[in-house]
This record gives structure tokens, sequence and C-alpha cells, in this order.
């Protein structure tokens, strides 16, 4: 017993001292391996052995990733940077019923979203706890799931994944199940459990289905990956998700590193208006560059897509990488001042913001 205690202790010894210092990051040659990437491989199968997997990427870590990232030092943020959240509108439920003739977006926190084009809504990664497993929220959400189910009869939900500041049981346990779910393959029985009269739907990269005559919804790739206790690693798929209606399409961005899905989804839709893009945990780079963007990263994706406006997401609620929880935003509106790029065309909603889609500037 004492030489496997010597051993394990000689072990974390030898990772405390090699996490002195952080693994070095290439960010060219980063770009180089994105742009290399043959856009085949975006509709290649995606599913072998029981595992989902990214057919361009292996994003899997090894143990000795994560323990060096837990023990290397993390780079310095300055007060306002460690301090620096989102505004908070407490009226977000006013907002909504003063607008229910209007299209309109409201964020709630994190990943999700309240929006309605035409005569569907859309409610995008529901998260109303106070914790994502573990890590605590720093905003609160302006939104519970009671004020969605007295406005609206029917909502279309959509989960971009199965990680838990995502997929929240207490928040879709507490949604009506007169609500249909859009999930990607491999998680409808885990969603059943919780809702198990709700009509829930599975999707796969590149399917479509059509609600009605005139609106579609399309799966689409991301670049990341999945994991739940008792689960498993990759024994669901994860997603991003097009939204297209007679005026308005938008694209629901998830949880995503830079890949070159962006250009082709440029490619495919056109005429995208509101593109929502992940923008958290991209600190360290070393560790989290292929399962998160930063926001130069962000900023070529919106590039490619085409869209008209930005609007980032996944910020200013859960502490999740090595940068606080609202750096991002702080990060994003420095980068849209140094590179004098049109702040029209950035919506960085303060979380309660109801921004009506025939207001935008």
């Amino acid at each position: 017993m004492k030489t496997i205690n010597r051993s394990a202790l000689l072990f974390i010894l030898l990772f405390v001292l090699y996490g002195c210092t952080q693994p070095k990051f290439d960010e060219k040659a980063w770009l180089h391996e994105v742009e290399s990437t043959a856009i085949e491989k975006l509709y290649a199968e995606n599913y072998k052995d029981g595992k989902y997997f990214n057919p361009w990427i292996d994003v899997t870590k090894e143990i000795s990733d994560l323990l060096t990232w837990h023990f290397s030092p993390t780079q310095q943020y300055s007060e306002e940077e460690k301090t620096y959240l989102p505004g908070f509108r407490d009226d977000a439920l006013d907002q909504i019923v003063n607008n229910l003739e209007n299209d309109f977006i409201v964020w709630i926190g994190h990943n999700t979203f309240l929006i309605k084009t035409g005569d569907q809504v859309w409610l995008t990664d529901p998260m109303f706890s106070k914790r994502a497993l573990l890590p605590p929220r720093k905003t609160p959400p302006a939104l519970k799931a009671a004020d969605i189910n007295r406005l609206f009869a029917r909502v279309n939900v959509v989960i971009s994944h199965n990680h838990y500041d995502h997929l929240d049981a207490d928040s879709i346990e507490q949604l009506s199940e007169d609500y249909v779910y859009y999930v990607p393959v491999g998680l409808k029985r885990t969603v059943k459990d919780w809702q198990p009269k709700a009509e829930i739907i599975e999707m796969d990269w590149w399917e479509t289905l059509k609600l009605g005559d005139s609106v579609e919804i399309h799966c689409l790739p991301a670049q990341h990956w999945s994991l739940r206790a008792f689960d498993g690693e990759n024994t669901s798929l994860w997603a991003s998700y097009m939204f297209i209606t007679p005026k308005t399409t938008v694209y629901f961005g998830g949880d995503s590193g830079y890949f070159i899905g962006y250009r082709e989804f440029g490619r495919k839709y056109p005429k995208i208006d509101y593109a929502l893009m992940p923008t958290t945990a991209y600190h360290p780079r070393w560790f989290m560059h292929k399962s998160h963007m930063n926001i130069e990263e962000a900023l070529k994706a919106f590039k490619e897509l085409g869209a008209a406006y930005f609007i980032p997401i996944q910020w200013g609620t859960f502490h999740l990488g090595d940068e606080p929880a609202g750096y991002p935003g702080l990060d994003l509106k420095r980068t849209i001042k140094s590179r004098n790029l049109n702040r029209n065309r950035f919506l960085i909603l303060d979380i309660g913001e109801l921004r009506t889609f025939n207001t935008v500037p």
C-alpha cells in the first residue's frame, strides 16, 4: 500500500512540476490544419462502433491533457476582466407581452434564447438552474420555464448537445409536455426520461425537417463532443441548426470550435440574417482550440457565414474555461473597436433584453 501511495504522490508531483508552464500553441499551424480540411469530410459518416465523432478532426483529450490544464497556471486578468458581466434586465416578461405581434429574440442567459419568427417560437438549450452540474451561475436567467409555458402553447425546443450547461434535466422537466423537442441523434432516450409525453425528434447532420409549408429546421455539423455521467463519451451527437422562415433565417451555433463548416454553411444558405455564435471557454488556447472558438475565430466564422448580424452566445453565465465568465463579451467589444468593425452588425445583448427583428439597425 505504501508503494502505491508513493507512486501516486510521485505521479501527481510530476504533473504539478510539469504544469508550471503551459504547452505552446501554434496559431498558424492550427489555421493551416483547419484550412487543409476537405469539404467532403463534413458529409462523411459520423458514427462507428457505438460512438459519434467529427470525421474531419479528432477532438478527444487524454487524461494527461486534463491534468496539465488543471495544474498549469492561468493567464492574468485585469480587475475589469474579472468582474465584467453582461447587463441584466428584469422586465423580460413585460417586453415579450408587449411584442407578441412582432418577431423578436430574447437572451435568457448562456445559450438559452427565446426566438419568435412568424408563428414559430424557438427555445434553444433551455437552462434555468442555479448550477451546470457544478459551476454556479454568475448571472440569473431572465425568465423561468413557467413564464414560457404561460406565454406559448407550442414551442420548438432545440438542443445542441448533452453537456450540462446546455442540457439540464430540471429545466426540461419544468417545460410544457406540449412542446416539440429537436435533439441530435442519440439524445431522444435521455430527454424522453424527463418529458415522457412530449414529442421528441432526433436529427442527424444535414437532415432537414419542414414545420408546416414554409418553415424549415436544418441540423448541421458542429465541431465538438458529448459526455454525460452514466452515458459515456460521444454516445450522442452534437449539432448546430438553421431556422428558416419566410422572413428570417437564424443560425444557432450551439457549441463549437472553428472549422471549415462555416464557409460551407455560408455557401448553402446565402441569406442568413442572424448568426448566434458561441464565444466562451477558449482559454487556454492549447487545450480549448478544437472545441471552442476564440473571438478572432468567431469573427472569421461569422464572415464565412455571410450573416447580416452577429449575436454572441454562451458567455456571461458560467465560468467554464480559464477566462472569467464575462470576459468574452468584453473581448468582443474590444476587438470590434480595435478592428474598426461596423458596430451595428454586432448585437451584444443584455440578459433579458428583447430585440424585435424589424427594429434592428
